[in-house]
């Protein structure tokens, strides 16, 4: 299938990308790279550079490479910026989607696959979390996740369209080939890896949580098991909303990922304890039963060790990230 990946010079798209060129697929990249990182480009790949809110560009693109479907990862993702800055986030995220949507029924393409999040699930009234759950989002990002998501439900209907939104949990360790470099960097396994490399402290942002040890859960999901989930939606073709949970259904504490890179790194690791960051939940669990059962996805890196593992021995490799590959 010839699959183009917005966003796909990013740290998950360039990921999935890595998986699509590994089974047989075509992969075309379409990334401003504003975000994204040159480097992080698959050789084998196909590379456009432009903006989802360039309509015509994404038109032509979808033409003449003859794409068969899509899919979506290109959208700015900080929460603690979505607050303080909505309008950039409906902007680019809620608009960029709309002229991509726009750009696939013009082109006669039906099939996208889209990068949700586990965010627009707000704090949740059980765990693990249901795609049959409220969606309540506590931040802008999660909003406009939802609001594309809204859309999708109301296109495929009307254009008989194949929409596939995957709701990511939290994304992280490596591939040999691709790891995490964001600027600034705000997730954390990346961030305690820089502190256990750099010898400084790494900040805890909240400790009254109602939790066991007062800080964060989330469901750490490997890149790499992330990346397959994508590529098991795409032969879906049935039209309509089709919605997934992807995550280990296993959540850990920041202080428990903390311990976690003390026995992989073999360094010590001083915390400073911070206020909460506004928009950010309490808890957040997966139940990715659904996708396990519909798609025959399931996880090969469940472990929090083996994931931030991972993620060292690629910054062991790349110390200042894609600068020096």
């Amino acid at each position: 299938m010839r699959v183009l990946v917005t966003g796909g010079a990013g740290y998950i798209g360039s990921v999935i990308v890595e998986e699509l060129i590994g089974t047989g697929h075509t992969a075309i990249v379409y990334d401003s790279l504003a975000k994204g990182h040159r480097a992080a480009l698959h050789p084998d790949a196909i590379f456009v550079q432009g903006d989802t809110r360039d309509e015509e560009r994404l038109r032509r693109v979808l033409i003449d490479q003859q794409v068969e479907a899509v899919i979506h990862m290109a959208a700015y993702i900080q929460v603690e910026e979505s607050v303080a800055w909505p309008e950039r986030y409906f902007d680019n995220n809620v608009s960029g989607t709309i002229h991509l949507l726009k750009a696939m029924i013009g082109a006669g393409v039906r099939r996208l696959v889209f990068s949700s999040t586990a965010a627009l699930y707000g704090n949740p009234e059980r765990l693990p979390i249901a795609e049959t759950d409220p969606t309540r989002p506590t931040n802008p990002y999660g909003e406009a996740k939802l609001a594309c998501e809204r859309m999708f439900s109301w296109i495929s209907q009307a254009h008989g369209m194949i929409c596939v939104s995957l709701r990511y949990f939290n994304a992280a360790g490596a591939t040999e080939r691709n790891g995490e470099v964001h600027d600034p960097e705000t997730h954390l396994i990346p961030l305690v890896l820089h502190a256990a490399w750099e010898g400084c402290p790494i900040n805890i942002f909240g400790t009254d949580y109602p939790t066991s040890d007062g800080t964060g859960v989330r469901d750490y999901i490997h890149v790499a098991d992330l990346a397959r989930a994508h590529i098991l939606a795409l032969p879906l073709s049935e039209p309509g909303m089709h919605i997934y949970n992807v995550g280990n259904g296993t959540g850990y504490s920041v202080r428990q990922v903390i311990e976690a890179a003390r026995r992989v790194t073999g360094r010590s690791l001083r915390v400073r304890e911070m206020p909460r960051r506004p928009g950010d939940p309490a808890e957040l669990v997966a139940s990715s039963a659904k996708i396990r059962q519909e798609l025959g996805w399931e996880p090969r890196y469940p472990e929090i060790e083996r994931i931030v593992e991972s993620a060292w021995r690629w910054k062991l490799a790349h110390p200042y990230g894609y600068e020096e590959v």
